[in-house]
C-alpha cells in the first residue's frame, strides 16, 4: 500500500536507528517518506557542538536519506540538548506547518520514555501538532525505539513495550548501510550505538514474532475509517 509517511527525529540519525528498515521497506512499496530533523545542537550548546560538527552530521543524514530514497529532509533549528527549557508550543507550531503542508497519513515519533529530554519534548510537541481536528487527521502514529536512549530510560519512566512489529528482513542491510553514512555518530561495540547492536536488536525483535529481522513500535494512535 502506498502511504505518505513522516518521521520526526529529535537528532540526525534517530530516524535511521528507530525505523531505517521500515523506511526502506515503505519506499520499496511505492510510499513517500519525509524526515524532520528537529534540532541544532550548535545553537543549544555551542560550548559542546560547533557549527562545523552539525554541518557534518547533517551532510551524513542527507547522504543516508538519499541512499534510501527519502523524498525530502526538513532541518529545524531548535536548541538541542536544551529542549526541556524551551517552549514546546514553538516546536508544535513549526511541526504543524510541515504536517499541514505534507498531510501524511502515517507518523513516526520518538518514545516518550527515552532518557534524553529532547526526545520527550519532540514527542509531546509532535502530538500537539498532529491532533485529529478538522477535515484532516493523521490516521496512524507509532513510537520507535532509539538505541542509546530508549534502553537507558529511568525506571520510573514509561517502558518501551512494543505492540507492533515490522518484518524488515529484506531491508535490514539497507538500514545498516544508511547508518554507516553517520561516521561521526557510530560507536564501537559493545556501545549500543553500534552496527552490531543494531543487528542484535533486529534479530531479537524478529525472533519475538518469528521473522529474521524486525523493527518494533508502540502504537500511539490508529484511526479506522
Amino acid at each position: 500500500m502506498k502511504n505518505k509517511i513522516l518521521v520526526i527525529a529529535p537528532h540526525a540519525d534517530d530516524e535511521i536507528i528507530g525505523c531505517g528498515g521500515t523506511i526502506a521497506k515503505a519506499i520499496s512499496n511505492g510510499s513517500e517518506v519525509f524526515v524532520v530533523i528537529a534540532t541544532n545542537a550548535s545553537i543549544g550548546a555551542p560550548e559542546l557542538f560547533d557549527e562545523k560538527a552539525i554541518d557534518i552530521v547533517r551532510q551524513e543524514a542527507l547522504a543516508a536519506h538519499n541512499f534510501l530514497g527519502i523524498k525530502k529532509t526538513f532541518f529545524l533549528d531548535f536548541p538541542a540538548p536544551a529542549l526541556n527549557a524551551f517552549p514546546e508550543y514553538k516546536i508544535s507550531i513549526e511541526l504543524s506547518k510541515i504536517i499541514n503542508k505534507l498531510k501524511p497519513n502515517i507518523l513516526y515519533l520518538p518514545h516518550p520514555g527515552d532518557l534524553h529530554q529532547d526526545h520527550k519534548a519532540i514527542y509531546r510537541a509532535s502530538l500537539v501538532a498532529s491532533r485529529p481536528q478538522g477535515e484532516y487527521s493523521i490516521k496512524e502514529i507509532y513510537c520507535y525505539e532509539t538505541l542509546s536512549e530508549t534502553e537507558w530510560a529511568p525506571r520510573q519512566e514509561k517502558a518501551f513495550v512494543p505492540n507492533m512489529f515490522n518484518d524488515v528482513t529484506d531491508f535490514f542491510e539497507e538500514k545498516l548501510t544508511a547508518m554507516k553514512f553517520f561516521k561521526s555518530q557510530i560507536k564501537e561495540f559493545p556501545h549500543t550505538r553500534s552496527t552490531e547492536t543494531f543487528e542484535a536488536l533486529a534479530k531479537y525483535r524478529g525472533a519475538t514474532v518469528g521473522v529474521k529481522r524486525a523493527e518494533s513500535f508502540i502504537v500511539e494512535r490508529i484511526i479506522k475509517n
